[in-house]
């Protein structure tokens, strides 16, 4: 696990060195703060940081973090989502994974009621791969308009270009800031103004801070530097009057957990066959280290139960010896149903190869009985957090709440996989079919061809498992440290409480 740590720290690295040295320096030579710096002097002093998605791109032909920054951060007492452009790579402009990571960030805000600050300094669209964000991208106007109308503020502190399409980032928002002289705000450019109309006019004249401020109307208060900026931000925010609309924790001092953190980087065995046990990892992050189990005695290999996580209840379900019969199938249904019942959200821990398969388990009803947790997964309407901590395959991802099942948060520790099933299990069904089909032409079985392409198949899908190239497509919220999981754990049930915490009054029809 260390080398693992070693080797996240490395991809975090290079999300931090932005578009390297020469484009940092040029940056600062211009006297502008980079992104991080910015987000820094808005925060309240000493409060934490969430950073959301920091290895968007990895894998692709753009850098790490997609030159954009998000997370949530604290404001004037104010849990806010974050989303920094970062001008050091390629102006700040938008590739399709910077797209694809502010759509993740809208969806976080949305569902969780935060308000949304923009440090915009953008070139707007990276023109070469325009085919891949002309159209998705107008969401991103989209998305500010629809928070504006869910009661969410929507707040742009402009402190560079924000030209073409990006004008429309202000230009949605609920409130503006312009850093005079050196915010550009403008549709079109002096040579595309030229080009199309023949009018020869300033970038001041087209969108400088003080045209906005005094004739436009487009800028509410115009900054005279980014210090004064970001002090502008942070009182708009004070006067916002937000709100958090969830219960807030349980009352008295929080416990700590009775079992050192640090002994969660040795838990999860370096080869995923070999099971461990999850309340080790309960004990690690609970309040106290309580933990009430749920069933203790029926569907052993999956363990449910209720704590608390920095004073805020929390139903836990998790997997124990990876694969999911029928029985813990029906256990995870009615302890989801509970958790709806009494409005608790829920932490799914994930180490799974999936559901049982097999004649006997067949006729017994697998295929209804993980679909009844699916189900219950699909149709709870109390907030989910995954945490995927070791395996992570097939339909167990489903039922276990994988990305596609929109939990709030979904994290992953750096010895997580995660794929349709694993790596040998795949190359083989392919083998068999192979064989297979070579016989039913009456053809003999090449086994040479065959062990290569065991081989490619196996370290492709090995490769297309592991955390940083999922986390590269935006298939979680971020690789983490195992022994960071309660810390990260509060931060997210403290934002999911910004909204109303409300089960489900149903759910779809439970085959018998």
């Amino acid at each position: 696990m260390l080398e693992k740590l070693a080797a996240l720290d490395a991809e975090h690295a290079k999300a931090l060195e932005g578009g390297g040295e020469k484009y940092v320096a040029r940056h600062r030579k211009r006297g502008k703060m980079l992104a991080r710096e910015r987000i820094e002097l808005l925060l309240d002093p000493d409060s934490p940081f969430l950073e959301l998605s920091p290895l968007a791109a990895w894998g692709s032909d753009f850098p790490v973090g997609a030159s954009v920054v998000t997370g949530i951060g604290v404001v004037e007492g104010v849990e806010c989502m974050i989303v920094a452009n970062d001008p050091t790579v390629r102006g700040g402009s938008s590739n399709p994974w910077t797209v694809k990571k502010s759509f993740r960030a809208s969806d976080i805000a949305l569902e969780n009621r935060l308000p949304v600050l923009n440090l915009v300094e953008s070139g707007g669209a990276d023109l070469p791969t325009q085919k891949e964000i002309f159209i998705p991208g107008g969401r991103m106007f989209r998305d500010l308009t629809r928070l504006s109308a869910a009661g969410i503020p929507t707040i742009a502190l402009v402190f560079g270009n924000s030209t073409a399409g990006g004008a429309y980032i202000p230009g949605m928002c609920d409130y503006v800031v312009m850093v005079k002289e050196r915010a550009k705000v403008f549709l079109g450019g002096p040579p595309l103004v030229k080009m199309a109309t023949g009018e020869e006019a300033g970038d001041e004249e087209l969108g400088g801070a003080e045209m906005h401020a005094r004739t436009s109307g487009l800028a509410d208060y115009m900054a005279v530097d980014e210090d004064d900026a970001l002090r502008l931000g942070r009182r708009i925010v004070k006067n916002l009057n937000h709100r958090k609309l969830g219960p807030p924790p349980g009352p008295g001092p929080v416990e700590e957990p009775l079992y050192d953190a640090e002994e969660l980087a040795g838990i999860v065995p370096e080869d995923l066959k070999v099971p461990f046990d999850p309340r080790e990892v309960v004990a690690r992050i609970a309040d106290g280290s309580r933990f009430d189990e749920f069933k203790p005695l029926y569907g052993t290999s999956l363990v449910t139960g209720w704590t608390r996580v920095h004073g805020y209840p929390i139903g836990v379900l998790a997997n124990a010896q990876g694969v999911l019969f029928s029985e813990e199938a029906q256990k995870a249904a009615q302890f989801i149903q509970l958790a709806n019942q009494s409005d608790t959200p829920l932490l799914f821990l994930h180490n799974t190869t999936g559901y049982m398969v097999g004649k006997e388990y067949e006729q017994a009803g697998i295929i209804k009985h993980g679909a009844l947790m699916i189900n219950a997964v699909a149709n709870s309407k109390v907030p989910h957090i995954s945490i995927v901590m070791g395996a992570s395959y097939g339909a167990g991802n489903y039922g276990m709440c994988g990305r596609a099942y929109d939990p709030r948060f979904l994290f992953t520790w750096p010895s997580a996989k995660s794929a349709v099933m694993g790596p040998q299990q795949l190359a083989g069904v392919l083998s068999i079919v192979a064989r297979q089909a070579a016989e039913a032409r009456g053809q003999a079985y090449d086994e040479e061809q065959d062990r290569a392409m065991r081989e490619m198949v196996e370290t492709q899908i090995e490769a297309e498992s592991l955390p940083f190239f999922l986390s590269g497509r935006l298939y979680d919220d971020g690789v983490i440290d195992p022994r960071d999981t309660r810390t990260v754990l509060g931060l997210c049930l403290s934002v999911v409480h910004n909204a109303p915490v409300r089960g489900a009054d149903g759910f779809g029809v439970f085959r018998m």
